[in-house]
């Protein structure tokens, strides 16, 4: 069975405003391309791929970032998606819309064959969470506290989550990695 991995970059206050961290390095590109071959599905709301894509497509079409930038976007480019949402018409490439309820779509896919699966978007994770769905936990933490913008939880989870660490790493930057499993 797949596993379903959540991540996410978020400030130490709890914002998932990545405009608001600073830029990620080439150590940081390196964490996230490598964490990405055990993946070939990954899972985005509407503003999330709208907001990526076609962002690093550009990129991985033109090589127009750094090498670890490029490496990245080669990486995340090749890897199929699944977008849910009710208002996009269409669609390119190697990505699907879907409409129907995540919580089912989820575990269907999780019973696919297949590498695991990236939930990257901040539109589900209660729902998932609360679900049960997640098996994995990846944070990345930068080390800036923004003081406001979209939060990752906004209480919205009827019962406490009890996860346990599984692996850290920090970075030159400051920034932590952080792997929880359920406990």
């Amino acid at each position: 069975m797949r596993k379903i991995i959540y991540a996410i970059n978020i400030s130490i206050d709890g914002c998932v405003d990545h405009t608001r961290f600073t830029k990620a390095d080439e150590e940081l590109f390196d964490y996230f391309t490598t964490n990405m071959q055990d993946i070939d599905l990954g899972v985005y709301g509407r503003k999330m791929y709208e907001l990526m894509f076609p962002y690093w497509a550009d990129v991985a079409k033109n090589r127009s970032g750094t090498k670890w930038e490029n490496e990245f976007a080669q990486t995340i480019t090749g890897v199929d998606k699944v977008v849910f949402s009710r208002s996009l018409d269409s669609i390119e490439g190697n990505t699907r819309i879907v409409r129907t309820d995540p919580v089912q779509e989820l575990l269907k896919l999780k019973q696919a064959p297949g590498k695991n699966i990236s939930v990257d978007t901040v539109s589900l994770f209660a729902q998932i969470a609360q679900a049960g769905l997640i098996d994995e936990y990846h944070f990345v933490v930068h080390p800036v506290i923004v003081g406001q913008g979209t939060r990752l939880l906004d209480g919205s989870l009827p019962e406490r989550l009890q996860l346990k660490l599984a692996d850290s790493k920090v970075f030159k930057s400051g920034c932590v990695a952080l792997k929880y499993v359920k406990s």
